[in-house]
């Protein structure tokens, strides 16, 4: 059977302003408060108490610091408890968000239900891997493997299995019922991740390759090439890469749009190793291929216009790619119900793309202007693209600018290998510049 990947509830989904619970001054009103928490039923109620507190941030810490004690002691409810573990992981208190989504564990646990299990740990987990937490995350991970939830009783289970006919259902006896071990599929792939960001690709190669002698399916496989590619095994990555999406186009378990999703997915993965690789070819035609699927999306346009301007290479096609992207990403802002013309930006990673292609074209003060527009994109605050703008500045002979954005940049470090070589980089020119 074709498991699907990892995926798991995330705070998002819980953040839409509805209906909330009150907000009293005082313990007076902090308790009135928590017993409304532990009253609340429906998700309407309780993705509107989510926000209120979200949204109130300092009355949101008097209520937590008052609700740990009754989490502590498990008397919470579990809407109550997933409530204020949501709030306190929005404010990066992972210590106390642990203790409010133990409450929703155990009673998970208790309840033997899976949909509960997967919510509690599984948000729990993956909001320590967002927040680079590796190390908690992958003790989470082993601790919901580890978790015996078999309380000895006969359970009738509906199966799902696949054939080249199609998927079928039917009811099965077992022998009790292990309810954290079926999370298995699902709790695997973000383990080794874990692991892996720790550094530790020894150890994730070898859980890889153990579940591949237990079923060599090719899903497995793309998450051994994703760890190869993290431990800088960037050929062997690659070669992996290739075969997946062979087996994935043959897998007569997936139907034809099953088979683009992931194929899709696979051939852009392995482009950007083959940008690591500095085999700009091979990319390209990974990206082009996919471009023909998806002729209206301006993410493929502007990356493959990036990789063709920041390897010098094709640079007129670059920016025609890079500007396309531009106006599709812009038409399609235009069709959305959320559209304000006031508020309304384009894309900082485009801008930065366009100023790139155009420093590459000698272009420079034109270049500048569309790197200072990028970087006033909040969600485009990235050391790579002040350091294009470090770039243009210093080629424009001002130094002290140039210094101010590589400065700047390095506030804004992910933990990607790309991003270390960078910041590296970086540091060089910033030490040569002074």
């Amino acid at each position: 059977m074709v498991r699907k990947p990892f995926a798991m509830f995330v705070i998002g989904a819980f953040c839409l302003a509805l209906a909330a619970v009150s907000s009293h001054a005082g313990e007076k009103g902090l308790k009135k408060e928590l017993y409304d928490l532990n009253q609340m039923t429906g998700n309407d109620v309780t993705r509107g108490a989510l926000q209120k507190l979200i949204d109130e941030k300092d009355h949101a810490k008097a209520l937590l610091k008052f609700a740990l004690p009754a989490a502590e002691k498990k008397d919470l409810t579990y809407n109550g408890a997933l409530v204020l573990g949501l709030t306190a992981a929005e404010m990066k208190d992972m210590k106390s968000a642990e203790l409010f989504f133990r409450v929703c564990m155990d009673k998970a646990a208790k309840l033997q239900s899976l949909e509960k299990l997967k919510q509690s740990y599984g948000l729990l987990i993956e909001l320590n891997y967002d927040y680079k937490n590796y190390a908690d995350s992958a003790r989470l991970c082993q601790e919901l493997m580890k978790l015996n939830t078999d309380d000895n009783k006969d359970r009738i289970v509906i199966q799902t299995m696949s054939d080249r006919f199609g998927r079928v259902e039917f009811r099965e006896p077992q022998e009790g019922f292990k309810t954290a071990q079926r999370m298995k599929p699902y709790v695997f792939e973000i383990q080794v991740k874990s692991i892996t960001k720790m550094g530790k690709y020894d150890q994730a190669l070898a859980m890889v390759e153990k579940e591949l002698k237990v079923r060599n399916e090719w899903l497995d496989q793309h998450l051994k090439a994703w760890v190869l590619r993290e431990a800088n095994k960037l050929e062997d990555s690659a070669a992996l890469y290739e075969n997946i999406i062979k087996e994935v186009e043959r897998d007569r378990r997936l139907d034809d749009d099953e088979k683009d999703t992931y194929a899709l997915q696979y051939r852009y993965e392995v482009s950007n190793v083959y940008v690591d690789l500095k085999k700009i070819d091979e990319a390209t035609e990974h990206l082009e291929a996919i471009i023909k699927k998806k002729p209206s999306n301006p993410v493929f346009y502007n990356d493959l216009g990036f990789i063709w301007a920041d390897n010098g290479v094709r640079l007129d096609d670059a920016e025609k790619y890079i500007r396309k992207a531009l106006q599709l990403d812009r038409d399609q802002r235009k069709k959305s119900k959320k559209f304000d013309p006031d508020k309304d930006h384009d894309s900082g990673a485009y801008l930065d793309s366009l100023g790139w292609v155009l420093f590459k074209q000698k272009k420079t003060k034109e270049a500048k202007k569309w790197l200072q527009l990028a970087i006033e994109d909040k969600n485009a605050q990235h050391i790579e693209i002040f350091d294009h703008l470090g770039d243009v500045n210093m080629a424009l002979g001002d130094r002290a600018a140039a210094i101010a954005a590589w400065e700047q940049g390095l506030k804004f470090v992910n933990d990607t290998r790309r991003d270390k070589e960078r910041k590296a980089s970086v540091e060089k020119k910033l030490e040569k510049a002074k």
